[in-house]
């Protein structure tokens, strides 16, 4: 199971540097949705990484969608996710509270 990032070539870069190589750098919304929709096909990729502003410029069915999916299970960082808590995302993909 891999973890891909999408975002803009600042984003990324400190999950490349972290080792994470299935990283996407977008600019724009048709580049998004295409790099959001390849690392939702692909199945390696468990985790999906996203920032909280990017998510927000996600169609709705397709943010809709995201936000329901188990695997990959998608996080979107910075400001307010307006959805799960990255503990209940967890518990959800992974079937247990690992925070008990």
């Amino acid at each position: 199971m891999e973890i891909a990032v999408i975002g803009s070539s600042e984003f990324i870069l400190g999950f490349r540097l972290a080792g994470i190589h299935k990283t996407f750098a977008v600019d724009d919304e048709p580049h998004l949705i295409d790099a959001v929709n390849q690392a939702v096909a692909d199945p390696d990729v468990g985790i999906l990484v996203l920032s909280a502003s990017d998510m927000e410029r996600v169609p709705r069915r397709l943010r809709t969608q995201l936000e329901e999916s188990v695997r990959p299970t998608v996080i979107a960082i910075g400001g307010d996710e307006g959805g799960m808590s990255l503990r209940e995302k967890i518990k959800r993909s992974v079937g247990v509270d690992l925070w008990k």
